[in-house]
């Protein structure tokens, strides 16, 4: 992992965009794997006024809330045209979102690993991470090799989450995700975090045991993640000098 700790959200962010489109400035028909939720919402901000070209690129979402229709205001369809999608000059039909309102869960699953598959995999992926480290939906215990599949959130994300809604009561209680193992095989990661409630979690992410109980753990195993911080989300890094010194004597030709 590379530790990126930067004194804001705004200065974490603009290193993660700028990864961003170098990759597609060089590789126009890029395959890039996103999030939805409030961490990245300054992601797409800046990757919107870099007024990059999205003609070729591919998308394929996380995850999405179980029964609810893509035109539903909390949807991951609505939020992501609303704060992406729509700004951006993208192909519809290179858009891939999961299919919360699928009849058949299961085969609906199979089919989008398989179109990841078919797109040549995952070139980058976008992650945020919840305060139990879970990244995507997959909750604490999520099997470390997972695939795409239906899964139950905690009652923990089910309050997270109720601020989107106005009441827990509306949160919906399944959703669709990519599993740990689909997050994997991504050919790069940048994780997002900001916030002193996410510095626990990231702090057993980075520095933590390989665990199920923090699935975010998982990306230990993983050969190109970058961890853009804030400073608040590094405050409990025990080696958090050594982080900003590697980042500070980067050659050149390794700087974002």
């Amino acid at each position: 992992m590379e530790i990126i700790i930067q004194p804001s959200a705004e200065a974490a962010t603009s290193v993660a965009a700028r990864i961003i489109a170098k990759l597609l400035r060089a590789k126009p028909a890029a395959v890039l794997g996103l999030a939805t939720g409030s961490t990245p919402l300054l992601l797409y901000r800046g990757l919107i006024a870099m007024k990059l070209d999205w003609r070729k690129v591919t998308t394929f979402n996380l995850d999405e809330y179980v029964g609810l229709p893509p035109e539903h205001e909390q949807s991951y369809h609505s939020f992501m045209w609303e704060n992406l999608f729509r700004h951006v000059n993208i192909a519809k039909k290179n858009v891939h979102i999961p299919d919360g309102m699928s009849r058949n869960i299961a085969t609906f699953c199979t089919q989008y690993e398989a179109k990841i598959r078919s797109a040549g995999g995952i070139d980058l992926q976008v992650l945020g991470i919840g305060t139990d480290g879970h990244i995507g939906f997959n909750e604490p215990t999520s099997s470390l090799s997972s695939r795409t599949r239906l899964k139950t959130l905690t009652r923990q994300t089910h309050r997270d989450n109720a601020r989107f809604f106005g009441s827990a009561d509306k949160v919906p209680h399944h959703v669709i995700t990519m599993g740990l193992g689909t997050i994997l095989e991504a050919r790069e990661i940048i994780l997002l975090a900001f916030g002193a409630k996410k510095a626990r979690a990231i702090a057993a992410t980075v520095e933590g045991p390989l665990s199920a109980i923090n699935p975010a753990s998982v990306l230990q195993w993983h050969p190109q993640v970058k961890v853009c911080l804030d400073a608040a989300a590094a405050k409990k890094l025990k080696r958090a000098d050594y982080y900003h010194w590697v980042y500070a004597n980067k050659p050149d030709w390794q700087q974002y």
